[in-house]
């Protein structure tokens, strides 16, 4: 897709944003049509600024999937909010998901402030219509449209996907003409040695549930191909205190066992390919002041 000389064609960048956990990632991975971005009910879970490459016709919309905005605290939390509030600078439209649900005032009354400063065209999302009650809902949505000049209000299901065909016509419709910046069969700006941590990352989430403080890492080590078409991947599991490394393990290796099966059968299905992935844990108190580990996600140590 590359003739700049048909004028219908389209292509444009979307920040999508929102507090924690409100469905940022599912969003994103349903636009796309497959897996781009990892989720998880664990807050925070995104870090890194993570492009997914979505198609309607002849529009190329590239999603910029956001870390979560909230208070930061930490030199982890400044750089992730930091790289959640630049994806919004080159953007063509701002995307604001909200969890009718969960969601606290505070947690939006930042967003809510910043954008309604910005130029950037904006959309409305309220995310969770097959859960929320209706009356809070239209009455939440009134609010913010309130406060913010919304261009459009879309009342959606990340999950199921209702409501996301009409919300993705409009996105497309606000697109500026161009050539598309990626081939047409690119889903995600993301190595394959990223993705492959990113998938652990979420494993780990997902088996050790609230076993687990946030303050974890996968590292890549090394990804290869092998000779009989197989890739082999390494990776290092980084936490925070010793006291951590069994909750990891379990009972002689079975949870770090379960955790690597789990991402291996994953990524073979994403890649479609055989996979061998070999996990260690590495005990590291400051990790979050590790310079390297912030660059391998594309976040600004700063």
């Amino acid at each position: 897709m590359t003739d700049t000389q048909t004028t219908d064609i389209k292509c444009g960048v979307v920040a999508v944003i929102g507090a924690p956990n409100a469905g940022k990632s599912t969003l994103v991975n349903q636009l796309v049509g497959q897996k781009v971005a990892i989720t998880s009910a664990k807050a925070q879970t995104t870090r890194a600024r993570m492009l997914g490459i979505a198609l309607l016709d002849r529009v190329q919309m590239i999603l910029v999937d956001t870390p979560g905005i909230f208070a930061p605290r930490r030199k982890l939390d400044r750089a992730m909010v930091s790289a959640a509030w630049d994806s919004t600078s080159e953007a063509d439209a701002v995307l604001l998901i909200v969890d009718p649900i969960k969601q606290r005032r505070h947690e939006l009354l930042p967003l809510i402030e910043a954008l309604a400063k910005r130029p950037e065209r904006k959309i409305l999302v309220l995310n969770k219509v097959d859960k929320a009650k209706k009356e809070p809902l239209l009455a939440l949505a009134e609010e913010l449209a309130g406060e913010v000049e919304f261009d459009e209000i879309f009342f959606i299901s990340a999950l199921s996907g209702d409501g996301v065909p009409e919300m993705k016509a409009a996105l497309a419709n606000l697109m500026p003409e161009g050539a598309w910046h990626y081939p047409e069969d690119q889903v995600s700006d993301a190595s394959e040695r990223l993705l492959a941590a990113e998938i652990t990352r979420e494993q780990l989430y997902a088996q050790l549930h609230e076993e687990l403080p946030y303050d974890a890492a996968v590292r890549p080590e090394s990804y290869e191909m092998r000779k009989d078409g197989s890739v082999e991947v390494r990776q290092q599991i980084v936490i925070a205190k010793s006291s951590q490394k069994p909750i990891i393990l379990g009972k002689q290796g079975s949870k770090i066992k379960a955790i690597g099966e789990a991402a291996r059968m994953e990524l073979a299905e994403i890649l479609g390919v055989k996979v061998h992935l070999f996990l260690h844990v590495k005990v590291s108190e400051n990790w979050d002041e590790d310079k390297e580990i912030y660059e391998e996600i594309g976040l600004d140590f700063g």
